[in-house]
């Protein structure tokens, strides 16, 4: 099945966060629904320095497929080189990002700062694309800055490039993680360009995701600080999907999806014990620590009492003592609601 064949069975993709989507959290959220996964951010330049870390940013096993490696840097070379190296890990496709707003990453012509530079980035694409036998995707933003939107001329770029999809965040490079993401002009974008188009942004519940999907007529919608609040927003979002799909009549479409389970309902206790398994299975010991207080504070958000747990739980000394307090604390919910809708600022996080 290639890539796009897994978006019209599942157009709803977790969206590559930089600390945030390690081993643990993506082989987490594809058994969640996420229809592929990619890594966080790995550096290009890391990879031709055989850094040991960037290395392992790449690590992965079988129970992701299709997963998809993205990389960053300005060089069209140097990533050449770095896709090669990807490609031999066994992984699906590449990844290219020209959405990440870090200044560190803008500054050496990365990242965002590629939406300044057209022609640069169509040698970029077209040298990695010379490099590797995999699939290539790109995440963009919509511009540099509100004066500057420029996604329609990247998409036509990337299409006679040959790349599989464009993933678009809504917002300039300017804005970073203000305002709102702008969804109105993903499906303009969507409606005047020939390669497959993925919408990125603000999307926190279910509804919110089929609705996109729906109104923008985008192949996918990727979900990124959504996840984080709830899990299981992938497996709601399918089902809604899915829902929609046969209430349309499509009675192919009833017998490909009859075996999606009804059963998605959160039970945090259950959740943070699996996931604090990949996490302590996958991850080097100081980081274990650092993951599950941060996954903890994430899975807390929108319940009464989140704020003081959070004080808490980044005062806890072992794992042990982390693992007791987040225990205690989503055992207590019971069937309290939790409010996904609220945007708090400890949320706003991601590269791209």
């Amino acid at each position: 099945m290639n890539l796009l064949d897994h978006l019209k069975q599942n157009p709803f993709i977790m969206a590559p966060m930089a600390g945030i989507t390690d081993h643990a959290f993506r082989s987490f959220m594809k058994k969640r629904g996420s229809s592929v996964v990619v890594t966080e951010l790995v550096s290009a330049n890391g990879l031709d320095y055989k850094s040991e870390r960037t290395m392992k940013l790449m690590s992965f096993d079988k129970s992701q497929h299709p997963v998809g490696i993205q990389l960053f840097g300005e060089d069209p070379e140097t990533l050449a080189r770095a896709a090669q190296i990807a490609q031999d890990t066994g992984c699906d496709f590449i990844d290219l990002n020209f959405g990440c707003p870090v200044p560190k990453v803008v500054k050496k012509g990365a990242g965002s700062a590629m939406l300044k530079d057209l022609p640069q980035l169509a040698l970029v694409l077209r040298a990695v694309k010379l490099a590797t036998s995999l699939p290539v995707t790109i995440k963009i933003r919509t511009g540099w800055d509100a004066n500057s939107r420029n996604a329609v001329e990247v998409c036509n770029i990337a299409y006679n490039e040959g790349i599989t999809w464009v993933a678009m965040h809504g917002r300039t490079r300017a804005q970073n993680y203000s305002g709102l993401a702008d969804w109105e002009y993903i499906a303009e974008v969507k409606s005047q360009v020939k390669i497959p188009l993925l919408g990125n942004g603000d999307l926190v519940t279910p509804d919110q995701a089929v609705l996109r999907l729906q109104k923008t007529g985008c192949e996918g919608v990727l979900i990124g600080r959504g996840c984080l609040k709830n899990p299981n927003i992938f497996l709601q979002a399918l089902a809604l999907w899915r829902k929609s799909l046969l209430d349309l009549g499509q009675v192919n479409v009833r017998q490909e999806f009859s075996s999606l389970e009804n059963d998605v309902s959160l039970d945090f206790v259950d959740v943070f014990r699996e996931l604090s398994e990949l996490i302590h299975s996958n991850c080097e010991p100081h980081i274990v620590n650092i993951q599950l207080k941060k996954f903890a504070a994430w899975f807390s958000s929108g319940y009464p009492g989140a704020s003081q747990f959070r004080k808490m739980i980044f005062q806890c000394k072992n794992n042990d003592e982390v693992q007791d307090l987040a225990l205690e604390f989503f055992a207590k919910l019971g069937t309290l609601k939790q409010d996904i809708t609220g945007d708090e600022p400890f949320l706003m996080g991601g590269h791209g």
